[in-house]
Formats: structure tokens, sequence, C-alpha cells
């Protein structure tokens, strides 16, 4: 009874090996069956890019590698073409990244896009049949180069900089001009082209660039004194900065004598001055050679000498000429006044003689005495 016993459990076991390799069998056609449906499926969309791959913000899951360079170039577009406005001093200029050279690496974010896309078929197959997000963001590399926003905001400075106006007093013509001073200003390049490149970079829409004032060398403030005489009306005016200190009465040369018209300076001060006959064999013959310092002397008691020669700002014993055209070129003046014209002057004072008598300048050959 234990032999047969024995042949029975041998029997059983042989009963249930013949399905075992069946069920074996048809598992392994069924693996292999899908090993080369899911090889077959990853061979076939290896072209296209996983789900969950960003590039530049733009969602190219599944696309082709024109399809996500079309879709990637446009969204890159939109960025290079968007507009910034630049405005400084009050004007506005608008220009864009493309037209300040910006570049895009296009092709290379897409390469990039579908290297993190490369797997095993196995793990491709797996992703793709079950859209398994891949969570790629990838962005694209732009190049900032800065020749095109320095040329900008070199035009830009071009057109808003302005020099300063310096305070002046002077002639056009024979008529005096009295020339206002008034701020320069000058763009911060330096500052202006960072501005511009930062803007391309973050995104910003508007840009305003600083500029600078620049302040005039000379103002009313600091011209000092100016001593004025009009011909036309025999008036001297002695100026500081653009404000009249003192107005005095004058005498100017007769007619055919000349008080010269132009711009000219006090060279030398003279208080109590000695006079020499500067035309002793012409209309001066009759006079001493030489008269020296006092109360007689042609000269007055003070004298400022100019650097037109021969001419001079003086006192005149000939009280009554003044107001009228009776000297020899200088420019006469009451004693009184010339005393106190003589301490507000100092020398290099600037001298402008504009106007005409009622007959015209005219020039003359004849040497000035006073």
């Amino acid at each position: 009874m234990a032999v047969t016993g024995q042949r029975g459990r041998h029997v059983a076991r042989r009963r249930w090996a013949g399905p075992l390799r069946i069920t074996a069998l048809v598992a392994a056609v069924v693996l292999l069956a899908l090993a080369i449906g899911g090889y077959a499926y990853a061979r076939t969309t290896s072209g296209q890019l996983l789900h969950g791959v960003e590039v530049a913000g733009v969602d190219v899951s599944g696309m082709t590698r024109p399809q996500a360079m079309q879709a990637v170039q446009r969204a890159v577009t939109a960025e290079l073409s968007r507009s910034i406005t630049v405005q400084a001093a009050g004007k506005t200029w608008t220009t864009s990244p493309a037209q300040l050279g910006v570049t895009a690496d296009v092709a290379g974010a897409v390469d990039e896009a579908f290297a993190a896309s490369d797997a095993a078929w196995p793990v491709l197959a797996f992703d793709r049949l079950t859209h398994r997000s891949l969570g790629a963001s990838i962005d694209v590399a732009y190049t900032y180069p800065t020749d095109q926003a320095a040329a900008l905001v070199a035009t830009i400075a071009k057109s808003v900089n302005r020099s300063p106006r310096s305070a002046s007093m002077g002639l056009t013509g024979d008529d005096l001009t009295i020339v206002h001073p008034h701020d320069g200003r000058a763009v911060k390049v330096s500052t202006g082209e960072t501005m511009l490149v930062s803007a391309m970079k973050d995104g910003t829409s508007s840009v305003t660039i600083p500029v600078r004032t620049v302040r005039p060398k000379i103002t009313a403030k600091n011209l000092g004194k100016t001593i004025t005489v009009d011909v036309s009306t025999n008036t001297l005016h002695l100026y500081n900065g653009f404000k009249v200190e003192r107005a005095f009465p004058v005498a100017t040369a007769m007619q055919g004598f000349t008080t010269p018209i132009g711009q000219w300076k006090v060279i030398v001060k003279e208080a109590s001055p000695s006079w020499t006959n500067p035309a002793p064999n012409g209309w001066a013959k009759d006079m001493p050679k030489y008269i020296p310092p006092g109360p007689g002397n042609p000269l007055g008691l003070r004298a400022l000498a100019l650097n037109s020669p021969g001419i001079l700002i003086h006192g005149t014993p000939e009280e009554s000429s003044i107001g009228s055209y009776a000297s020899h070129g200088c420019i006469r003046m009451h004693e009184a006044d010339a005393i106190a014209l003589f301490p507000l002057v100092p020398q290099g004072t600037p001298v402008i003689i504009y106007g005409a008598p009622p007959w015209g300048n005219s020039s003359s050959t004849a040497p000035a005495g006073f």
C-alpha cells in the first residue's frame, strides 16, 4: 500500500505540470508582445517631446521639433518686439529689444527640451502611455549687446544736450547787447545705457534717462562791474552784474573826432594825472607840451585809461562841456562824478562804448587828447 500511495502522488504532480507550462508560455508571449508594442510605440513617438515640457513659458508637450521651434519662436518674437519707451528732458523715443540688437537662441532651448525628453525606451513608453509629466521648464538664452543701446543714448544726448550760456554784456553792431544766462543740460550717458540694458533684461516697458543740469560759468551775480558809454545820449552807466549801480552825464567826441565804438577795458587808474600834449603840431599846437597834476589839468583829478590808444574816462575843468560833443575822443565827466566813480572801478573793468552821435560814427586820424 505504501508503494501504491507513492505512485498516486507522482501522477498528481504530472497532472498540474502541463497547465503551468502553458500559463508561463502565455505570460511570456504577452510580455513579449507588450515589449514589442512598447518599443514600437517609443520608436514612433521618439520625435515628439514628453508631456510636461515648457520652453520660454510655452507648453511644447508632444510637439515635434519644427512645431516646438515655431511655437517658441512666436513667443520670443513677441518678447523681442515689445515696446520700450525712453524719455529724457520731456522728449520721447520708442524702441524694442530687437531694435537694440537682442537675439534669442531658440534652437538651443528646443535642443535642451529634447535632451530632457531622452530616456531608455521602456521609460519613454511608460511616460507616454501614462502621460506622466516630466516637469521640465527651459529658458531661452538671450544675448544683450550694448552697441545699439549706446547708439540710441548718443542720439538722445544729441537731441537733449544744451550748452549753458554765460551772462555777458557786449556789442551787436553799434548797439549794447545784454545776454542773460541760462542753465545747460546733459544726458547721463553711462547711466542711460545701463538702464536700457536692464529694461531689455527685466521686461521694463519705460525708461526715464536722468539729465543733469550744467550751470554757466558766469551768472549775473559774478559778472562783476561793467562801464557802458552811450554816445547817442552821452550817458555813462556803471553796472554791477545787470544792475545799474550809478549813472553819469558825460561829454564825448566833437565832430571830426571819434569816441571809439567797441569793447575795451580799464588798464590804468590815475589819481591826479598829468597831461602830455598828444598833438603839439596839430589841434593842440597852442597848448603846453606838459601840464602837471592839479585843478587846471585837462584830465581833471581822476582818470581811467582804456586799452583804446589815447582814450580816457576823466574829470575836466570844463564842466560846462558835460552832456555835449566837445572832446577830442575822451569821455569827460564832472570832477565830482569822476572822483565818485574812481574807487568803484577795479583795473580790468570792461568798458563798452556804443551808439552814435547825431552825424554818425566816423573815424579820425587825429590823436585823442581830452
